[in-house]
């Protein structure tokens, strides 16, 4: 199918990797990056929630080491958890295409920081795409997968909030790649990374990163406006499209392909203009590299590396404008749903004042007003381990007080081990972990997760029993129990276990209304 469409990045994403016959997406849910798998399997590709990002994308590089194109999804702080085998397939490369999505959040919409990735294309030794618009989500896409095809090499493609979620007209040309035919080949020497094998990658990476270089001074990824000769702006991503509005007159240089560097090229454009000024999100990442090049260009003043950028931000930051910004207008602030399951867990939490370890998920909001029930969150999967941490160290009245709160979906992601630290090295007060089971992913647009029964379409399959992991791994007491419809039982049972020198888990379980009243719909559907 080709025409004009109405669809925003995410989608447009998913459009791509349909025309590029991509044979599996895999991923992890993570706002901004969501919608991109679920629209691409809605649309009728093939594509699956894997438990966490490292597994998704190991996954896809098994589908591409077998000659199939893989598309891999996460957000920012995703790719911390993929960046293991992300460093090691660049030295090894596949036959096939490895498209690795990394969705920034500038701002921090729905995230616990504001991490820019682009460092990790330098570091890992990837190039990497940065599209501004759905347009450019679609066509760029298109060109990561065959330019992994022409280097074997994974490809980083970078996107943002505002480029994720926003609308625009894509012009669907159906210019994609042909399927791609199922084909292994041993090859040792390619894909087992022994130091002898590893050192001779390394240097295969760094002469194809030298020809990408090349090859981006005359690839059609970048644009060149001339006009004024007073200014001139180098920007990419979102970026340009605040620019453009912002200061029109400007002489603008927008990177598409944005590592390796096209180095001649930004050379020519800077040395076209009287003042050259790098405007773009996050970090100072292209006028650091520029400058490292030899080429004066200016950054941005530290205070517009905070937050998204606009057209009002721009304006200023092009004027050298460091005076304060208004703060934001005040907000509703977040808050769990008035049928949430975990409401009567954490007001248990709150009464027994609890030290409570939290992680992240829709349960990070106990930090709030009623519940204030949620002490510390590191990230996935790290109220286990926080917690068993302070139990060692604090005095043993204060100990006994610990409690670890993890969510059904963040266990499965990088929970479980923290339990096999917990039964390996136990604190002498024991331990107490809460998963709260609510049967969904809930934060990031209830998703499916390996327990709830059902895959990313919602079709069935086998759900992983909590209980009987936990069981598996050695702990001592394994309690299932509703909390809402059970709270005062619920409530006995979390003192008896703090009391206690066991460790223990106690699965809060039950479904989070929103999920179950999709649910219906699907066994409807069936």
């Amino acid at each position: 199918m080709s025409g004009k469409m109405l669809v925003n990045g995410n989608e447009a994403v998913a459009l791509a990797a349909l025309d590029c016959h991509v044979d599996l997406g895999c991923g992890y849910p993570g706002t901004p990056s969501s919608e991109i798998l679920d629209e691409f399997a809605r649309l009728g590709g093939s594509a699956e929630w894997a438990p966490n990002e490292k597994c998704a994308l190991e996954v896809g590089i098994g589908v591409a080491l077998a000659n199939g194109r893989s598309l891999i999804t996460m957000k920012h702080v995703g790719l911390n958890v993929a960046a293991d085998p992300l460093f090691t397939i660049a030295y090894s490369g596949t036959p096939g295409g490895l498209v690795v999505v990394t969705a920034d959040d500038p701002g921090m919409a729905s995230s616990q920081n504001e991490q820019d990735n682009r460092r990790y294309a330098v570091s890992a030794g990837v190039p990497m795409f940065e599209p501004s618009d759905s347009q450019e989500c679609y066509d760029f896409l298109i060109e990561a997968f065959r330019l992994a095809d022409k280097f074997r090499s994974p490809v980083l493609f970078r996107m943002t909030t505002r480029v994720c979620h926003s609308k625009c007209v894509l012009d669907r040309t159906g210019n994609g790649l042909p399927p791609r035919k199922a084909e292994y080949v041993r090859d040792p020497r390619s894909n087992v990374m022994v130091p002898a094998f590893a050192k001779l990658a390394h240097r295969r990476l760094r002469a194809d990163l030298a020809a990408m270089a090349a090859l981006n001074e005359k690839g059609g990824w970048n644009k060149v406006i001339r006009k004024s000769s007073e200014l001139g702006i180098i920007t990419s991503g979102i970026s340009y499209q605040h620019v453009r509005e912002a200061a029109p007159e400007a002489s603008i240089l927008k990177l598409g392909f944005t590592w390796p560097l096209p180095q001649k090229l930004i050379r020519d454009f800077v040395s076209g203009v009287k003042r050259c000024i790098v405007v773009d999100e996050g970090d100072n990442f292209l006028a650091d590299n520029i400058n490292a090049m030899g080429i004066p260009v200016e950054g941005k003043a530290e205070e517009f590396r905070f937050g998204e950028l606009n057209v009002g931000r721009v304006r200023k930051l092009l004027a050298g404008d460091t005076t304060p910004e208004p703060p934001p207008a005040p907000g509703k602030p977040p808050q769990l749903c008035v049928g949430c399951p975990h409401r009567k867990t954490f007001e248990a939490l709150r009464d027994l004042d609890c030290t409570v370890s939290g992680d992240i998920g829709c349960y990070t909001l106990g930090v709030m007003p009623p519940f204030n029930a949620i002490h510390s969150c590191v990230c996935m999967g790290a109220s286990v381990t926080v917690g068993l941490g302070l139990r060692k160290m604090l005095p043993e009245a204060e100990a006994r007080k610990v409690v670890s709160v993890i969510g059904d979906s963040t266990f499965l992601h990088t929970g479980i081990n923290g339990i096999v630290e917990m039964v390996y090295n136990r604190p002498a007060t024991g331990h107490v972990v809460i998963i709260l089971d609510n049967r969904t992913t809930a934060m990031t647009g209830l998703q499916e997760n390996p327990a709830t029964g059902r895959k990313l379409d919602h079709t069935p399959a086998p759900a992983v029993s909590l209980e009987k992991i936990v069981e598996g791994i050695g702990v001592e007491h394994v309690d299932v129990i509703d909390t809402t419809a059970e709270n005062d039982r619920f409530k006995e049972l979390l003192k008896e276990r703090l009391s206690s020198n066991d460790i223990s888990v106690i699965i809060a379980r039950r479904p989070c209304i929103l999920a179950a009243a999709k649910a219906k719909s699907y066994e409807v559907k069936k």
